[in-house]
């Protein structure tokens, strides 16, 4: 792709950032028990309120995430019938990770979105390409992370909730998609950066041990990261 196109489609990126904020103060806002699933946690007391989830996202720096988030998957995967499910993912994982940081809950009609957009997408995709063997790896992918999370969610003290494990299974779709070395890769990553993550607040003594924290934006950069380098 070229860099004319690139540069379009992450200024594209940049209004879906715009976009995701008002999206995720709307979604913070509805009932937890009609419309959002548990993410790493339930929400604690005394964590923000929906409307908070507005005001903490920093406009600039969505802005710049969405730009940056768009940018990349053009650059990398430009040539790719399936970029279109890509940045359909990628707009409504932007208003999923402010939901999640703000509130510690992934909304359900997002995570719904996500899938849809992916399916479609890679449907859409497969019948261009006249490749639906693609189609099959990709809903096998969802399967395969699916499973895994749920497996994890149901060890000892785990901390990963519901909404991270629907998600996971969302995501799994494009990693699907690009192969199984990308799927693994896709599944590792996120736990490696939220491993990481905490180790920083840690040791900046930002957070303690029995702190609860969201995972949804780490499955959110590690799926990213793992369709960039695929």
């Amino acid at each position: 792709m070229s860099a004319g196109l690139v540069t379009g489609v992450a200024l594209l990126g940049a209004l879906a950032g715009r976009v995701a904020l008002p999206l995720a103060r709307l979604s913070a806002r509805a009932r937890p028990s009609a419309a959002t699933s548990a993410g790493s946690v339930a929400r604690p007391r005394g964590a923000p309120s929906g409307a908070g989830a507005g005001r903490r996202g920093n406009p600039l720096a969505v802005t710049l995430a969405g730009a940056s988030v768009f940018g990349g998957l053009a650059a990398a995967r430009g040539g790719d019938p399936a970029l279109p499910a890509y940045l359909a993912m990628a707009a409504v994982g932007l208003a999923l990770a402010l939901v999640d940081l703000a509130r510690l809950r992934l909304p359900d009609p997002l995570v719904t979105a996500t899938a849809g957009a992916g399916g479609l997408g890679l449907a859409a995709a497969a019948l261009a390409t006249g490749a639906p063997g693609r189609l099959l790896a990709a809903l096998a992918g969802a399967a395969v992370s699916f499973a895994g999370h749920v497996l994890l969610a149901l060890l000892p003290r785990a901390r990963l909730g519901f909404g991270d494990v629907k998600l996971a299974a969302a995501l799994g779709l494009p990693l699907g998609w690009l192969g199984w070395p990308t799927l693994g890769l896709g599944l590792l990553l996120p736990h490696l950066l939220n491993g990481v993550v905490v180790l920083a607040l840690l040791a900046a003594h930002r957070v303690r041990r029995d702190t609860l924290l969201p995972f949804g934006p780490a499955l959110l950069t590690g799926a990213w990261l793992a369709v960039l380098l695929a």
